[in-house]
């Protein structure tokens, strides 16, 4: 399946660029799925896949509703603990939505898209939230099951302790079982929308409007997901103005777009660059979405991923020490006082701006010492020296 995440900054276009792609995608044919956290004007604003066109589905998520349900859900699992404990049980009718709803919502309904009953479409498009908090979706899943495993490792040690002493307790289930049970399929969940975004045919388009004011957001946004591993298949200057115009005041906004546009196009080298023309009001129909231009995603063959990052070797550095094995990741726009770098364990835990990243690094960077680190032509390079306690001697 091919998969088309879209997001820019905050007013920038990105819904409706998103609605667009998807109604390109499906006038060339192909059985499409949008996902969006608003209604779009002229499509059903339905929490199930309804008909908005020919080959085309629409989406809303339904944030406070599918935190309900988990709520509720977690409740019913948890009513021996919960009774034991006199805690009041919560109707569904209390149950609003909480801060950060939206985010797991979305990845419920990507995990329907991926696996679940929504799968069997040929192209996915998903409006993502504006940037940062985008980037910041994107690394959920990973971050949530690094979590997961941190807390409730998988040989269950904490559920062969705790098993004897709620045993004890008449007339109370013991809950470790149901929460590992529920741990892995929360895992199993969160493993299937990791594919999905790790896969090679799942791209980000970056929607902004032209102007200084999105130049920062763009930066920041290359550099974290490329700290992720995310491909970005195109940027889109939304609502660009007429070239020329006999109004001085139209004519000067113009200018201005063509000034931001030309810095795109220089820092954003090998992506491709779409303008899509102001229609002087707001896109409310699927004809004024076909007027925008915006182009359907190209085809791309699902597959999983490679990480971003790659090993070279090194010889002797200036001072004489031995070489060893540089870890390489590349970090467009990146800026070096902006990096942060701590080795904790088999992880290296990377800060890039206001993004961040737990890598485990591979069996052989295990047992070697971080010797230093540097940026360079946009590609963060970490030096590692072998560590000879921890490497097999031979006789």
């Amino acid at each position: 399946m091919r998969t088309v995440l879209v997001t820019g900054p905050g007013g920038g276009g990105a819904g409706t660029v998103a609605a667009a792609t998807a109604l390109a995608a499906a006038r060339s044919g192909r059985r499409t799925l949008l996902i969006t956290g608003t209604a779009v004007p002229g499509f059903p604003a339905t929490p199930e896949p309804a008909p908005a066109a020919e080959h085309l589905d629409h989406v809303v998520t339904d944030s406070g509703a599918h935190l309900r349900d988990e709520l509720l859900a977690l409740q019913e699992r948890a009513s021996g603990v919960l009774d034991l404990l006199g805690a009041g049980r919560l109707d569904a009718e209390e149950m609003t939505g909480l801060p950060g709803g939206d985010r797991f919502a979305l990845l419920h309904c990507l995990h329907r898209a991926a696996v679940g009953d929504w799968a069997g479409y040929d192209t996915l498009v998903v409006a993502l939230p504006p940037l940062p908090d985008a980037v910041a979706l994107l690394a959920l899943p990973a971050h949530l099951r690094r979590l997961l495993r941190r807390l409730l490792p998988e040989e269950r040690l904490a559920a062969r302790a705790l098993r004897p002493v709620l045993a004890q307790l008449a007339g109370v289930p013991a809950p470790a079982r149901w929460l590992y049970d529920a741990a892995a399929r929360k895992d199993a969940e969160l493993a299937a929308v990791q594919g999905l975004l790790a896969d090679r045919a799942t791209t980000v388009r970056l929607v902004a409007e032209p102007g200084p004011a999105a130049d920062d957001d763009l930066r920041d946004a290359r550099t974290g997901l490329a700290l992720h591993g995310v491909t970005v298949d195109a940027l889109l200057a939304a609502r660009v103005l007429p070239r020329h115009s006999a109004d001085p005041w139209f004519a000067a906004l113009a200018a201005g777009q063509g000034k931001s546009l030309d810095r795109w196009r220089t820092e954003w080298t090998g992506t491709p660059l779409h303008e899509v023309p102001h229609l002087g009001r707001d896109p409310r129909t699927p004809d004024d979405l076909e007027l925008l231009g915006v182009p359907a995603p190209d085809d791309r063959e699902p597959g999983p991923a490679g990480p971003p990052w790659w090993i070279e070797e090194s010889g002797p550095d200036a001072a004489g020490s031995p070489g060893g094995p540089v870890w390489c990741l590349p970090l467009p726009g990146a800026v070096k006082a902006d990096l942060r770098l701590v080795r904790r364990g088999d992880e290296l835990l990377l800060t890039a701006g206001r993004h961040h990243r737990a890598v485990t690094l591979e069996s052989g960077l295990r047992r070697c010492t971080v010797s230093g680190a540097a940026l360079t032509d946009g590609v963060l390079r970490v030096r590692f020296t072998p560590d000879p306690a921890l490497w097999p001697r031979t006789p």
